[in-house]
């Protein structure tokens, strides 16, 4: 092609650059029901880019070797917010809308005999401007990407620090730039990171494999310790299960589902500390819930383990009153056995079961159960420490919880 075009037919072209704009745009609100949804100040960005194109491609027609300067430059005269509202296949459509338009118009703009040449150069610069979308889409997705890897280091590393969601500059404050959904439940599922993967490729298979079971995702390696937040979940075992392959070969601790992502610092540090004492339970599953290795993180000094053992274990059985506890210790200290329980409180061993079947209810863990039993045990030994006995369980079950009515 190359300057065989006449000048007037150029100029002409040039001329129109603002007519032909105005009627692509109104091409674009009829033919595309996206566009119409578009706010109104997208939509006149978007005209100024159609004003930008089609003066690049004057330009062009005058000066060709310069088409990968323009077509750069006709990007460049919108805000990059417009790249984020408007896909890099819808940018397509509007292109394919502006370029029908002008098309539409080459036998009035292009002088006699001229009409073909000025077709083929449109498509030729329609190829260009094309490329260049695609390089413009494929830089923003290159810098978001990294600011969103960065971004999210930024979140694990303040959840692993336990900020509070009050913080300025919380994690939970900085989820939005991510994408994440503002409903649901969320568990924090942590291990040892894969040795054969480089972070990053463990922190994308994270993402992929999370995504594809339809949970939000949050990872981060953080001193060799992978670090999963998992939001829109329901069961937080069920939901760590999705992403366990991507954890080394080693324990891996779910930290109990918090029902907003206010409360991801929280089960996080409980998944932490589950982390931190597992290797005291060899047999533990995996993953293991971190409310099962409340006795392991008791006695590695999680005070919050503690209190919730005391809280969770040893209250019930008090405030279940003398009988049930004293069969409990009974039964645990005569080495769990039914017979020698019975003989010693002068019942009937199908009544000791029913009251070591109560217990479990009461408590969530079964004295016939080793484990069971080690659990409960400890609770004995901090709740007699604590000296939350009979006589304060009683008082406290005639006040209420708060001091107020009796409770029935």
């Amino acid at each position: 092609m190359g300057g065989t075009l006449s000048e007037a037919t150029i100029s002409r072209i040039e001329q129109s650059s603002g007519a032909l704009a105005t009627r692509s745009l109104a091409r674009m609100d009829e033919q595309l029901a996206w566009f119409r949804r578009l706010p109104a100040d997208q939509r006149s960005w978007v005209m100024l880019v159609a004003q930008a194109g089609i003066g690049s491609f004057v330009e062009w027609l005058r000066s060709p070797d310069q088409v990968v300067r323009l077509t750069g430059e006709v990007f460049g005269t919108a805000p990059r917010e417009l790249a984020r509202r408007v896909s890099l296949q819808q940018t397509v459509e509007l292109v394919r809308q502006t370029i029908a338009v002008v098309e539409e118009h080459v036998p009035s703009l292009a002088g006699p005999g001229e009409e073909q040449e000025v077709a083929d150069a449109m498509l030729r610069f329609s190829r260009e401007i094309a490329f260049a979308a695609a390089r413009v889409y494929a830089g923003a997705a290159e810098t978001r990407g990294r600011w969103d890897a960065r971004l999210e280091a930024l979140v694990i590393d303040g959840l692993v620090r336990g900020a509070r969601s009050t913080e300025a500059g919380s994690p939970v404050s900085q989820l939005a730039a991510l994408g994440w959904r503002a409903e649901g439940a969320v568990t924090t599922v942590v291990g040892s990171a894969r040795l054969d993967l480089d972070p990053t490729e463990a922190l994308d298979s994270v993402h992929r494999a999370a995504r594809r079971a339809g949970f939000d995702v949050l990872a981060g390696v953080h001193g060799g310790r992978l670090v999963v937040v998992l939001g829109g979940i329901t069961d937080p075992l069920e939901a760590a299960k999705a992403v366990l392959q991507e954890f080394d070969d080693a324990p891996v601790v779910v930290g109990g589902s918090a029902p907003r992502i206010e409360g991801a610092a929280e089960v996080t540090a409980t998944a932490l500390s589950g982390l931190r004492a597992v290797a005291g339970w060899p047999a533990a599953p995996r993953p293991v819930s971190a409310e099962d290795l409340l006795p392991e993180r008791t006695i590695a000094g999680d005070l919050g383990a503690r209190h919730e053992l005391i809280e969770s274990v040893y209250q019930p059985l008090v405030e279940a009153g003398d009988v049930l506890l004293d069969t409990v210790v009974s039964y645990l200290d005569g080495g769990r056995a039914l017979e020698a329980t019975a003989r010693a409180l002068f019942v009937h061993t199908n009544t000791v079961r029913y009251r070591l079947r109560r217990a479990a209810e009461l408590c969530g863990h079964a004295p016939t159960d080793a484990r069971g039993a080690f659990t409960i045990q400890l609770a004995l030994v901090l709740g007699r420490l604590s000296g939350y006995g009979p006589v304060r369980a009683a008082n406290q079950h005639l006040a209420g919880p708060q001091g107020g009515q009796p409770q029935p």
